[in-house]
Formats: C-alpha cells, structure tokens, sequence
C-alpha cells in the first residue's frame, strides 16, 4: 500500500496532501505551506524546501505526485511558480522519493473526468473519493488530487 505525497506548488501557499493507496484511498494528512507575506522570494521558496523535507520525514511517503508548472499569461506568475515547484521538488529528490508529474488537466480528468474542471468540482471530488466530512482549502484540495492521480 504506497503513500503518496501530493503537492500543489505556489510562491505564496503550497498544498499537500497524503494518502494510503490511490487505488482505495485514505486520508493521511492535508493542508498548506503558507508562506510569510512580503517576504523574499528567497526566504519563501526555502520555507518550501524545508517545509516539505519536514512533512517527507515525518509522513514517510513512497511516492510524490507534483502539479507541472501550467503557462499563465504573466510570465513574472509562471517563473515563480516554477521556482516554487523547483524547491519542492528538491527537496523530494533529496529524499530519495519517486516522482510522478502530471499537468493540471491529466489531474482533473484522473479525479474529477474532465480536463477543465474547476476548483469547486475539484473540491467536491476529493472530498467523495476520500469519504471526508468536509471539502479541503483549495490548495490541499488540489495536492490531493494529484496525489490521487
């Protein structure tokens, strides 16, 4: 029974998410890095490396699903998306872990069956195929997708 680490990377706020068994899935734990406002760039993505090298030692997962950086139409958004995703994903490959990248829509066709899906049927999705009592904040709504992809 593998546990998967999901990520959703973002400069400001990381989702997470872990699960049991993608096949018959448990919830581990979910939520978010949320990262000092007004901050460098600097400080947060180190904030991310350690917060995720904090959650791979403490959850010990087997696997990690990371979100692809998507094109967004402000090119400034989309590079600090990637160095965000960057220091995730660094500190996963520090640790050893296998990883597995999907882009946003192979991720909501997996969980919800449509690439375009939105963040509410995401959201919604997670929650039924978890069997939780409520819907997860957004971003560990969507790290656990990915991690159910």
């Amino acid at each position: 029974m593998p546990r998967i680490l999901g990520i959703d990377p973002g400069s400001r706020i990381t989702g997470y998410g872990i699960v049991d068994d993608a096949r018959t899935p448990r919830l581990v734990a979910e939520g978010t890095l949320r990262l000092p406002r007004g901050a460098a760039l600097g400080v947060r993505l180190g904030r991310i490396y350690t917060g995720v090298s904090e959650l791979i030692a403490e959850h010990a997962p087997d696997e990690v699903a990371l979100e692809q950086v998507f094109v967004h139409r402000n090119p400034d958004t989309a590079l600090k998306l990637g160095q965000a995703r960057g220091a995730a994903l660094t500190a996963c490959v520090n640790a050893g872990l296998e990883i597995a990248e999907y882009a946003p829509a192979q991720i909501k066709q997996a969980v919800v069956g449509g690439g375009r899906a939105d963040k509410r049927q995401v959201g919604y999705m997670v929650r039924a195929l978890l069997r939780l009592t409520a819907t997860p904040a957004e971003d560990a709504a969507d790290a656990l997708a990915a991690a159910l992809c």
